[in-house]
C-alpha cells in the first residue's frame, strides 16, 4: 500500500508555470506506475500524464504534450509534474495516483490516490 500527498498547487496567470510534487510513503514505490489526473468542477476526472515504474517511459494526454513533463525520483519516493504555458481551462484539482501492472489513462484503474492540490489559472 502507498500513501500519496500532493503539493505545489496555487494561483498562476495564463502562460505561467507550476511544478507539482507528490510524496509517496509506503512500500516499494518503484514498483508503481505513477499518474497525474485533474478534475475541474462538474467535469469528470481526466488523465494528464503517467510514468513507468523506473521512469523510462512517459505518457501524456494530447492536450498537454509539449507543455507538461512528468518525472520521478525513486530514491526520494517522489513524482513531479512540471506544467508550462498553463491555460485558464486547466484550472482544476490535480491528483497523484499509483497503480501496479502497467500504465493506464483510466482513473478507475489506479489503486491509490492523493487528496489533490488546487491549480487555478487566471486569464
Amino acid at each position: 500500500q502507498v500513501r500519496l500527498v500532493e503539493s505545489g498547487g496555487g494561483l498562476v496567470q495564463a502562460g505561467g508555470s507550476l511544478r507539482l510534487s507528490c510524496a509517496a510513503s509506503g512500500r516499494a514505490f518503484s514498483t508503481y506506475v505513477m499518474g497525474w489526473f485533474r478534475q475541474a468542477p462538474v467535469k469528470e476526472r481526466e488523465f494528464v500524464a503517467a510514468i513507468s515504474e523506473r521512469g523510462g517511459r512517459t505518457y501524456y494526454a494530447d492536450s498537454v504534450k509539449g507543455r507538461f513533463t512528468i518525472s520521478r525520483d525513486n530514491a526520494k519516493d517522489m513524482v513531479y509534474l512540471q506544467m508550462n504555458d498553463l491555460k485558464p481551462d486547466e484550472t482544476a484539482v490535480y491528483y497523484c495516483a499509483a497503480r501496479n501492472f502497467g500504465w493506464s489513462d483510466y482513473a478507475s484503474r489506479y489503486d491509490y490516490w492523493g487528496q489533490g492540490t488546487q491549480v487555478t489559472v487566471s486569464s
